[in-house]
């Protein structure tokens, strides 16, 4: 595996008495479209949160970018975004409005040029003018993309991307981050219970199970090894404990 952009060494976050990540150690490598998976409750929103550093953790280390995310987190945060249907933005604010104050919270140069183009990329150019909180799910969901994408970021950190995406605007957003991977150079991490998307995008896969790592490998190899068709079909496998 090449240079890491993201190391998880032994992280353990509780909750008072919930433990909800237990002894996690993960890498992740430059250039890489990697997944999170698991059922509710497996960890992967407190994982995320981690990396972003919104959450320290109980115990063990976080490195993002050459960066120790509990000591120094501001001096990467411009080099990463993040995406999820399930942070809404600023609900009496314009969909340019936010994009705006976003793109200067990231000193984003040449804004106005910046979100016309990811608006047209995105197809959000015909609601920029209205208000977000009259949005519906599946435009809400290319907004906070349009969002995360705005500072070009080296690592996009992705919380069910194509959530509330008809199917043909869900094809569409995964090739576009796929051409933004490939022409970037950037890391995806992503946290997906779309089985399709993840065997469509990843190289990788981590399998988180209660808060621990259970497995680990590319799809085509998690399939193999489970003697499966499909990684959803792997994902019942391990959720539902069946021997491997």
């Amino acid at each position: 595996m090449n240079e890491a952009v993201i190391e998880v060494e032994d992280v353990t976050k509780r909750f008072a008495a919930v433990t909800a990540v237990d002894r996690l150690s993960f890498s992740v490598p430059y250039g890489s479209v990697v997944a999170l998976l698991g059922g509710n409750g497996a960890g992967k929103t407190t994982t995320l949160s981690m990396l972003l550093g919104l959450l320290l953790p109980t115990r063990g280390s976080i490195i993002v970018l050459g960066e120790d995310m509990q000591r120094h987190r501001y001096r990467v945060l411009a080099r990463m975004n993040f995406s999820s249907p399930y942070v809404d933005l600023p609900q009496r604010l314009s969909v340019a409005e936010n994009l705006r104050v976003y793109a200067r919270l990231y000193a984003v140069r040449k804004v106005v040029e910046r979100i016309r183009q990811l608006a047209q990329e995105l197809d959000i150019a015909p609601f920029l003018q209205q208000i977000y909180g009259t949005l519906s799910a599946g435009q809400r969901t290319r907004v906070a993309l349009a969002k995360a994408l705005l500072n070009q970021p080296e690592l996009l950190l992705l919380d069910e991307p194509t959530a509330s995406l008809d199917p043909d605007t869900a094809d569409r957003v995964r090739g576009y981050l796929l051409d933004y991977q490939k022409s970037s150079g950037a890391t995806l991490l992503l946290a997906s219970h779309n089985m399709g998307e993840v065997e469509r995008m990843c190289d990788h896969v981590f399998v988180l199970k209660r808060g621990r790592l259970v497995d680990q490998g590319s799809p085509k190899a998690l399939v193999a090894r489970y003697s499966r068709d499909t990684m959803e079909q792997v994902f019942l496998d391990i959720a539902r404990q069946s021997p491997v």
